[in-house]
């Protein structure tokens, strides 16, 4: 039976795994084992037991960068974490060298003198911002956002007043608005008011993907962050939107990611280093908002919170009227019905209906929506709905 060492005792005891996944030991022998060997047990523990190469039993490989090197452990940087392994007849290496490395062989094979990054990272100019900054869009409006009426107002308050006349505010002596945080669940309408308030004060706007920026440009996230404020802060007036935020900047503990650390790290500087005479605003969207990080609470950085709550049946309907606005349609349809039969549906989920209102009407050779294709399109998004579990369901319980 092949096994590998995974411990020497202080007595001399050699402890073992098996192929088979079992675990064992035997008592000191003339013959010196070390941490990582394979080996070969005698049956029924009668016999020699025997060394073999290590390609009788492969172990998984893998690539990093050592950080520490002590006489029995070594510390290596791997896919973002950091890894011990052991120290034994491997070959000689620095801090700083990239190696390949077993978790119980230890260093097996230096690959480069050099700290090599695993990740290709993109040259962080002009035109690799550019990309976070979108197209205005002069066709957005507040009448095309449907229901959710106070929250809109709110909104306004908050965030186009102070980009259209912070001058005004200033002479008053009041405190700019920094951030503001929209809650609630997904498919609410937090980015699409967002983007209209942006273009509504006429306001540069940068929307940043909380899971893209996090994952993508893993190692330079800071500085991406970093030149996206400052593009923002060279803009006449601007507004910097982090979809997802919770993804980038949770709660600091004992067991966060260091780089989930140093990227709310940079993100808390930089709202904390806008000056008086700097027109941006931070909008953050959540739908976990007790997983955000407690100093992103704090004056200064996100001092509001708006709100985003599930349509009523009054908003409901006017979500369907407003989305429906030029779509090639036929008759009066029954908006009223499907608004009342649409409890605890997002604006995502009511929106939907008409990308399969118009499936059945092209599937039927029409080139307008009529009621039963709109009824059809409500019952096809219904049952998708049954079949995926409601998302009201789901954040109800998160919260």
């Amino acid at each position: 039976m092949l096994a590998r060492v995974t411990a020497i005792g202080e007595d001399g005891c050699v402890y073992f795994d098996r192929r088979d996944g079992k675990s064992g030991f035997f008592d000191p022998v003339a013959a010196e084992f070390s941490v990582g060997e394979v080996l070969l047990l005698p049956e029924e523990n009668r016999g020699e037991v025997r060394r073999v190469p290590y390609t009788a039993w492969p172990e998984a490989l893998w690539v990093g960068v050592v950080k520490i090197r002590l006489e029995d452990t070594t510390v290596v940087e791997s896919g973002g974490r950091l890894r011990t392994v052991p120290r034994g007849t491997d070959p000689p290496y620095e801090v700083g060298y990239t190696v390949e490395a077993a978790d119980t062989r230890g260093v097996v094979r230096v690959l480069s003198e050099n700290p090599v990054s695993i990740l290709s990272l993109p040259e962080l100019d002009d035109s690799f911002i550019d990309r976070f900054r979108a197209t205005a869009d002069e066709n957005l409006d507040f009448a095309d956002f449907g229901g959710l009426s106070a929250v809109v107002a709110r909104a306004r308050e908050l965030i186009e007043v102070p980009l259209r006349r912070a001058g005004a505010l200033a002479k008053i002596g009041a405190r700019p608005v920094r951030g503001v945080l929209f809650t609630g669940p997904p498919g609410t309408g937090k980015a699409m008011l967002a983007r209209i308030i942006a273009s509504k004060a006429e306001a540069a706007f940068y929307e940043v993907s909380g899971p893209e920026i996090f994952s993508k440009w893993y190692g330079q996230s800071e500085e991406v962050l970093r030149r996206i404020f400052d593009a923002a802060k060279r803009d006449e007036r601007a507004m910097v939107f982090f979809d997802e935020i919770d993804s980038v900047a949770a709660q600091r503990d004992d067991q966060s990611h260091e780089a989930s650390k140093r990227v709310v790290t940079q993100l808390l500087t930089l709202m904390d280093g806008f000056e008086p005479n700097q027109n941006v605003v931070v909008i953050a969207a959540t739908n976990r908002p007790q997983d955000l990080d407690v100093a992103l609470r704090r004056p200064g950085r996100f001092d509001w919170e708006i709100e985003f709550p599930y349509p009523d049946e009054k908003d409901r309907r006017d979500i369907l009227e407003k989305s429906s606005r030029g779509l090639e349609t036929c008759g009066e349809l029954p908006h009223h019905v499907v608004a009342a039969e649409s409890q605890g549906w997002s604006a995502a989920e009511l929106t939907q209906i008409w990308a399969e209102a118009a499936l059945l009407s092209v599937a039927d050779g029409r080139s307008e929506i009529r009621d039963e294709d709109y009824v059809g399109g409500f019952d096809r998004v219904r049952r998708y709905r049954a079949r995926a579990g409601s998302p009201r369901d789901t954040f109800d319980t998160a919260r």
